[in-house]
This record gives structure tokens, sequence and C-alpha cells, in this order.
């Protein structure tokens, strides 16, 4: 029974340091222009992205009391901007191999906005209220 449980350990110890696991992401993947992406790796990226610009614009929105729908239209314009900027002129990447501008777009957005919407309501309300 230990010579199997030693057995079974030593594989597992050869397969780490061969690395059949799964290798950690590196944050300096997220700035180098020569780094390869597949699809879900960068839609992730992206999601994330938006996700993180989606709570500082809400935030930001709500302690600064801005009404309207102007604020709404310049959340989605600046989040935008920022995707397309991040994957078109950081990255470099070629949007035709993933589908072209809108899919790499919209990941994200809808959930983004969910976002945004949330904190931005929630922080107005309770700054202002």
């Amino acid at each position: 029974m230990k010579e199997r449980k030693s057995a079974k350990s030593s594989v597992q110890n050869k397969e780490h340091q061969n690395g059949a696991h799964l290798a950690p992401f590196k944050l300096a993947k997220l700035l180098d222009p020569e780094a390869s992406w597949d699809k879900d790796q960068l839609g992730d990226v992206l999601h994330w992205i938006r996700q993180i610009v989606a709570l500082v614009c809400g935030l930001l929105w709500g302690a600064i009391p801005l009404v309207g729908g102007i604020w709404i239209v310049a959340f989605l314009l600046i989040s935008s901007g920022i995707i397309y900027g991040y994957y078109a002129l950081i990255l470099k990447v070629d949007e035709e191999e993933f589908g072209g501008h809108g899919p790499l777009l919209q990941e994200g957005l809808f959930a983004s906005i969910t976002l945004f919407l949330l904190a931005w309501t929630l922080v107005y309300s309770l700054a202002h209220f």
C-alpha cells in the first residue's frame, strides 16, 4: 500500500516538474504585443478589463452626483475606447483572427453595463440621500 502511494506521488512530482499542469497566467503577457492569444484568453482579459472600468466609472459617477442618460453614453464610449485601445494599440492583435471588431468590442459589454448601473445607483443613493 505504501509503495503504491509513493509511486503515485513520484509520478505526480514528475508531471509537475515536466509542466504537465496548467501554467499560471503571467501578468507580463498583458502588455506584450508579441504574446500569442487564443480566443478564450483574450476574451477573458477584455471582459475583466471592462468590468474594472465599469466599477470605477460607476463609483465615480455616483460619488460625483452625475445624473442623466448622457453619462451612460459617456461610460459606453470610455469603456469601448479603452478596450479598442488595449487590443488594437497595445496588444496589436489581428482582430480578424478573433472574428472582427464586433465580437471583441462586445466582450463583457452587457455585464459591465449592469455593474456600472448598479455601482452608480448604489453610491449615488447612499451618498446623496
